[in-house]
């Protein structure tokens, strides 16, 4: 007898174990994707292991259902990845597993609601109580049919609960257990192919010539046999017409063919392979080539300046480890980043190059997964989630802008993408490069000691000097209005100078949007979101208040909604108003915005870089998305309208991200021949993190948070999991977090420390209260609590639909 361990996509801690379906119809191998019974529902399986050892205890073990792909989804290898991820996020692996695939690829039955012939027909009595069962009888009837969670969501009074269950009685309707399966597919479409050169022999009309022209030309053109009609017809509007008659004459054949979706458009901007490396690089390459020849795992921090030539060396790596018949994995921590690694990429290795991100329509996301799964690609670029593309020979992981906090997953499924990506190496024999002018503390701190080996670049590129940093005192700077301005005079004035000379400028301010809130001067009303404890952000472009955590969306409003009062303050600035007001001030300048409003389209996004290249704008303003990566060898001036947006968060990470960010927004000055200049606004001018970062100086900045961190306990010198509890009622929350903070205090007598419990910074997200509890100290005691603490929780379960998320190593103390 042959049992299969299955990890179900559910909230399931444990692997399950079922039979074989009778009959198999295809080969069972680890990676299959499964359709499994559990209780009275079917769900989406992975197939992680099969032996002949039945599990122990007295268990009726039921058959698979079905058996989704003829092929596994993930190599074999990657099993153990999963395993350790589950055991150390402390998560379910099967959920772990639904994350890391494609989007869309999920099978599961649900209940079903539709209407019965008699309740088609029916008229329906209505009393008094039952105003509403029209309404969810036309409902029926207009949908065909409703799932039991779209009915709970339309739901709004106790009575509607109730007509459900008396209809089902009475033979109105019927509730139907219904498989719901993939939302997205394999695309095919209708491809040709020549089947005779010798058209001489065969008489052709002008519109038949052309078309057998055109298919001769893009199959050469694209190298392969076929060419798909719908690309025919964007060459040649008459194709379409005609290719039944030249099958007919024997000179086409017609065939449905799988269709890779790609979501290589317009090509990144990228710079030329340069002739020889500096010697700094070359003594990197030295250390790295011999890592990668020896095919076993080693960790490497790559700690270079801002124009140093990380991404070649990056590159060269990967000819290296291409070369030895290794796969490489780029991870970038934003979307925004991918473009640029990407063109580069794309100019050394063409086709080899898949690219994984959440910025991939579904169906392209697909379709590269599964070039990849073929091994039709060997270098995978994307942000965090590309850490789980199913690369099966992996030799090479580069982590680009290791620091970056946007590697850490927030909700859900916490984990943290360059941890998890060492992991992964380690499992592999492969080696990691963790790249950045700015390391986290933790990771620098670990290649001190040893664990890292630790490359360095402390200079630029052909001889080029770091740019010169200037900062401007805002303490009692004030515009007429009495507050502090936006841009301060020594900032226009150079801004002006650099136009003139024919340079160009970067503005940063990381807050997006017109104005940071709407105030009202009468009553002091501050425009919030309904869903968040938080201020609604004015976007004046499109003439609505968002909010920047929900999404949530409203009309500007003219009225304080509170007292009726008119002519409502925006109060702070984003880009845009930033974007605006310098239009103001220079109207003869080219200007541009790059942030998350603006790079939502691909196309556009690019576009702006490629402009900014060749040096059709002359000042870019932008949020952290312009900060990190760019290689702008025309920007020689940097302005930071505020340096100080950072350092109020309440984390104990406030300072290095601050360090981080301006030493990033400053390396973008002076990457060409002309030197560059940086101007910082801020009102703590002597704050280390702000005197550190204009004097480069990493080491300082890492030794201040080094002191800090040792007097309170904090990484390196403990390790943090940070358990989150939420829900729709304050009482009810407020409960279940009293309830663990007491049952965790028997660790605390081990050495464990409790901060808290206590509400969140951000006390009210989408709609749920947020409170919080801390636990600090060393590993294993530290999981250990954690890991009863969640076995109590599923055993007793929270009131009020609490839920609690753990949060190991986390990077976001809001």
């Amino acid at each position: 007898m042959l049992y299969l361990e299955v990890a179900v996509a559910s909230p399931i801690v444990e692997s399950l174990t079922y039979l074989p379906p009778e009959p198999c119809p295809v080969e069972l191998r680890p990676g299959l994707r499964l359709l499994v019974p559990l209780g009275p529902r079917l769900l989406t399986g992975y197939l992680l292991a099969m032996g002949d050892s039945p599990p122990s205890g007295d268990y009726t073990l039921r058959p698979v259902a079905d058996i989704l792909d003829p092929e596994p989804l993930f190599p074999a290898g990657m099993i153990p990845f999963f395993r350790w991820l589950a055991k150390y996020y402390q998560y379910p692996i099967g959920e772990i597993i639904r994350a890391a695939l494609p989007g869309g690829l999920n099978c599961q039955s649900g209940r079903r609601v539709l209407l019965t012939e008699a309740g088609r027909s029916c008229r329906l009595k209505l009393a008094e109580s039952d105003l509403a069962a029209g309404d969810w009888r036309a409902v029926l009837l207009e949908r065909g049919a409703l799932s039991i969670a779209a009915t709970r969501k339309l739901w709004r009074r106790r009575a509607d609960s109730n007509l459900l269950r008396r209809w089902q009685g009475e033979g109105l309707v019927e509730i139907r257990l219904e498989v719901c399966r993939d939302q997205v597919r394999d695309k095919r479409e209708l491809c040709v192919r020549a089947l005779s050169h010798q058209q001489t022999t065969v008489s052709l009309k002008p519109s038949e010539r052309k078309t057998m022209e055109l298919v001769e030309e893009q199959t050469a053109a694209a190298e392969r046999p076929w060419v798909s009609r719908r690309d025919l017809n964007r060459v040649y509007a008459g194709a379409g017409r005609v290719l039944s008659a030249l099958r007919d004459k024997g000179l086409l054949a017609m065939e449905e063919r799988l269709i890779y979706r790609t979501p290589f458009g317009e090509r990144p901007p990228f710079y030329a392979k340069p002739d020889c490396l500096s010697s700094e690089q070359q003594k990197v390459m030295a250390e790295l080539s011999p890592a990668l020849q020896a095919g076993s795992f080693r960790t490497y921090l790559l700690h270079g300046v801002t124009g140093s030539g990380k991404t070649e060396i990056y590159l060269r790596a990967a000819e290296e480890a291409l070369r030895l018949g290794r796969d490489v994995l780029v991870l970038v921590p934003e979307i925004a980043l991918a473009a640029q690694i990407e063109g580069n990429f794309l100019a050394r290795f063409g086709e080899r190059i898949a690219l994984l991100h959440s910025g991939l329509s579904a169906g392209e996301r697909l379709d590269q997964w599964k070039r990849v799964a073929a091994g039709a690609a060997h270098v995978v670029i994307g942000a965090r989630s590309a850490l789980f593309a199913p690369l099966s020979n992996l030799g090479l992981i580069v982590v680009d802008e290791e620091h970056d906090g946007a590697y850490k997953q927030e909700d859900g499924f916490c984990y943290q993408g360059r941890d998890a990506a060492i992991m992964r190496a380690k499992m592999a024999g492969a080696v990691v490069v963790l790249g950045s002018a700015t390391p986290s503390v933790i990771s620098y701190n670990h290649a001190r000691n040893g664990k890292y080996g630790l490359l360095r670049m402390p200079s630029r590129v052909a001889d080029r000097q770091l740019p010169a940093v200037d900062i401007i005192d805002l303490r009692g700077v004030k515009t007429t209005s009495g507050r502090p301005p936006m841009f301060t005079n020594q900032l226009i004035r150079a801004l002006r100078e650099n136009l003139k000379s024919g340079g160009q400028s970067l503005i940063f301010l990381n807050r997006r949007g017109y104005a940071n809130m709407m105030l009202c001067p009468e009553c002091g009303y501050i425009l919030q979101c309904d869903n968040c404890q938080v201020s609604l952000t004015l976007h004046r472009k499109e003439q609505q208040l968002i909010c920047h955590y929900c999404g949530s969306r409203r009309k500007s409003a003219a009225l304080c909604p509170k007292c009726q009062a008119v002519d409502l303050l925006e109060v702070g600035f984003g880009t845009e108003r930033v974007e605006a007001e310098l239009q103001g001030i220079m109207p003869q300048a080219r200007i541009a915005r790059l942030d998350r409003d603006t790079a939502l389209d691909r196309r556009q996004y690019i576009k702006v870089l490629r402009e900014v290249q060749q040096g059709g704008i002359d000042i870019l303003v932008g949020t952290q998305m312009i900060a990190k990566g760019h290689h702008f060898p025309g920007v020689n001036l940097v302005g930071v309208i505020w340096a100080d947006a950072s350092l109020s968060l309440p984390d104990y990470r406030a300072a290095e991200r601050t360090f981080q960010l301006l030493t990033q927004v400053f390396g973008r000055a002076g990457r060409g021949e002309r030197p560059g200049r940086v101007l910082v606004q801020t009102h703590h001018p002597e704050h280390y993190s702000i005197l550190n970062s204009r004097d480069n100086d990493y080491e300082a900045m890492f030794n201040s948070e080094l002191v800090m961190r040792r007097a309170l306990q904090y990484p390196p010198f403990s390790r943090l999991i940070n358990l989150r509890f939420s829900g729709e009622r304050e009482d009810k929350v407020r409960q279940a977090v009293t309830l663990m903070a007491e049952a965790v205090k028997p660790y605390c007598r081990k050495g464990l420390a409790m901060l808290g419990p206590a509400p969140s910074p951000l006390a009210r997200l989408r709609g749920r209260y947020r409170w919080q509890l801390l636990l600090k100290g060393e590993a294993g005691t530290l999981h250990a609590a954690s890991a009863f603490l969640q076995q109590r929780a599923r055993k007793a379960g929270f009131p009020g639909g609490v839920k609690m998320t753990v949060d190991v190593d986390p990077e976001n103390m809001l």
